[in-house]
């Protein structure tokens, strides 16, 4: 460890910093990033957020499902989203695991259909099936491989979790999910060539006394149309709805404001007189406008001016005709 500088020696080296008698070392080489050109990415920051808040969303609905299946407050958040290649996340994979492999559709033609991989580990799998049979869910993983009856279990289980994974993916662009099969050795599966780029969602899953993991494994190829074509579904669903919704909620706001009581008052002229005459006036008094009988006065609504109108009589009664609007 190198040796630490006493306060006595710091105020020295500064001084002699400050003295020209020690130059200071200043770092002007340019600032590399380096770049695996054998794995490039091929997710930009933008996407890669984008599939973090759509998988936030999956993330709450698991949630509540979890919680009121187990009785027990779970709480899944998005841990890790990454690009790798498949062989490095399938060499992660325990030996003794649930993976499903889901069939991706999409309505849109333009994204073409891809399978990906939910990992779920076994953990949170035996406890998942304890609790639903009537146990406490605080057990040791046992060294086995999981029975029928735990396979079917398990298999409605993850049928539930990529529904609530289609309502996600339902907000950005149409899809349709299927679970294709289910396996309980992730070394058996070829799915992917072991070159291939995936991209990684990794949920943290959290109960008061328990944690574990699902993981969810796409294929960039697969998911590069997916991805790009999330903005403009977006947008095209978000122009749909504003031309129904926006005429509604204009309807809606204006009809509620025509039941609003505004204060209108018409001001015949505006001038200024000494506090000395104010105190000197009385009844009968005559005060000179500065306006002509026949010139236009401002109809005040709410204190603001919004139009000019004429003096005039109506059935014997004062009353002021309309001219113009005051423009803004």
């Amino acid at each position: 460890m190198a040796e630490a500088l006493s306060q006595n020696q710091i105020d020295e080296l500064l001084k002699q910093m400050q003295s020209g008698k020690v130059d200071a070392e200043i770092d002007t080489a340019p600032k590399i990033k380096e770049y695996d050109f054998k794995s490039p990415k091929k997710f930009t920051k933008e996407q890669l957020k984008a599939l973090d808040s759509l998988h936030e969303n999956f993330s709450r609905g698991l949630s509540s499902y979890f919680t009121s299946i187990l009785h027990n407050v779970c709480e899944i958040s998005v841990l890790q989203i990454e690009e790798q290649r498949y062989y490095e996340f399938s060499n992660a994979l325990p030996d003794n695991t649930l993976v499903g492999v889901i069939d991706l559709q999409s309505e849109d033609a333009q994204v073409a259909d891809t399978s990906f991989i939910m990992d779920v580990s076994a953990s949170f799998s035996f406890m998942t099936i304890d609790r639903l049979l009537g146990g406490s869910g605080r057990l040791i993983v046992p060294e086995r491989n999981f029975t029928e009856i735990e396979m079917a279990i398990m298999e409605d289980v993850v049928q539930t979790m990529i529904k609530y994974l289609e309502e996600a993916w339902c907000n950005y662009i149409p899809v349709t999910t299927t679970l294709n099969s289910i396996e309980t050795n992730a070394r058996l599966l070829q799915t992917y060539s072991p070159q291939e780029i995936v991209v990684i969602v990794a949920l943290d899953v959290q109960f008061p006394d328990f944690q574990g993991a699902i993981t969810l494994c796409f294929p960039a190829e697969g998911l590069e149309g997916v991805v790009d074509s999330f903005k403009i579904w977006h947008s095209r669903t978000s122009k749909q709805q504003d031309a129904n919704k926006n005429q509604e909620q204009q309807t809606s706001i204006m009809e509620t404001i025509k039941q609003s009581d505004l204060e209108i008052g018409a001001v015949l002229d505006r001038f200024e007189m000494s506090l000395e005459d104010i105190l000197q006036l009385q009844v009968q008094d005559v005060i000179a406008l500065n306006k002509k009988i026949d010139d236009n006065i401002d109809i005040m609504v709410e204190g603001e001016p919004w139009y000019h109108a004429k003096l005039g009589k109506s059935k014997l009664k004062k009353s002021i005709k309309l001219i113009d609007t005051i423009a803004k």
